[in-house]
């Protein structure tokens, strides 16, 4: 679904110097670099206000920065683009449409591809089946649980075969036995899909189960003040000491970051050594 043609760049989104900065106040973001490999799982963690949703906007298309550039295949954008699609920590479907509907809606937005009934039909189809709603696509959103909610939210993504997913704490407000379903949904997304994704979060924990890349915000304004590569496996459910280590440094950097002797940009290699 989301193959990419010869020669194209390594990064299937970029972001470049990006600043926000809203009229004299003190600029929220300042000299952001941020890339997102094809088929790769970005967390973006960082305290409260730091402009984490922010920087989301800007990447979606829906924000625009005061400084900077945002690429999606190496060309930059100034707007929404129909290869990148966000979902929110509300799923935001409309109540008088059903779940199918739901799914549908935005396939005829201006800057999306036209597309034939038979081939919305199609898209629309193949995205409720992923996310495993078949059953309940006749339905109206008032008949669904808080988790098929946001799977509805997320094939509404899907559908549109993106390249990359954005994710503003999705699963932030789903009890812990729904939000593990979520967060192996979107495991599912990019291993049947091959779609890469950014993911907001407070979690630490979530962060550590699902990314690929975990990149850390703070100061004023807020920049990358710690990155990590992580290559263990799928499933990590049993890597309790492993993680444990990892969300213990994440927590060390996020505090000096508190402190005007903040820690530099760094990337380590957390990998299996068997």
């Amino acid at each position: 679904m989301n193959a990419r043609p010869p020669g194209s760049p390594p990064y299937v989104l970029q972001a470049q110097g990006l600043r926000l900065q809203y009229g004299d106040a003190a600029p929220l973001i300042s000299g952001l670099d941020l890339a997102v490999a094809a088929g790769e799982i970005v967390a973006i963690l960082g305290p409260s206000g730091v402009g984490k949703s922010s920087l989301l906007r800007i990447l979606a298309g829906l924000q625009q920065a005061s400084a900077g550039a945002v690429m999606v295949d190496g060309e930059p954008i100034d707007g929404t683009h129909p290869r990148v699609a966000m979902a929110f920590q509300d799923p935001s479907l409309l109540p008088w449409l059903t779940l199918e509907k739901n799914v549908a809606f935005g396939l005829d937005f201006r800057h999306q591809p036209r597309l034939t009934a038979a081939e919305k039909n199609q898209r629309v189809t193949a995205a409720i089946r992923e996310v495993g709603l078949e059953h309940a696509r006749l339905r109206m959103p008032a008949e669904l649980s808080g988790g098929m909610a946001q799977r509805t939210a997320l094939a509404r993504c899907v559908a549109r075969q993106p390249e990359v997913i954005l994710l503003d704490e999705p699963f932030g407000a789903l009890d812990e036995v729904t939000r593990a379903a979520m967060q192996r949904l979107l495991l599912t997304l990019r291993e049947d899909l091959g779609t890469a994704a950014v993911l907001i979060t407070h979690d630490i924990d979530e962060a550590l189960q699902v990314a690929d890349r975990i990149v850390l915000l703070g100061g004023a304004p807020a920049h990358v003040i710690g990155e990590w590569n992580i290559t263990y496996t799928q499933p990590r459910d049993d890597l309790v000491e492993e993680l444990g280590q990892l969300r213990i440094e994440i927590l060390r950097t996020l505090h000096r970051a508190l402190h005007p002797q903040a820690a530099k940009p760094k990337t380590k290699e957390f990998a299996d050594v068997s």
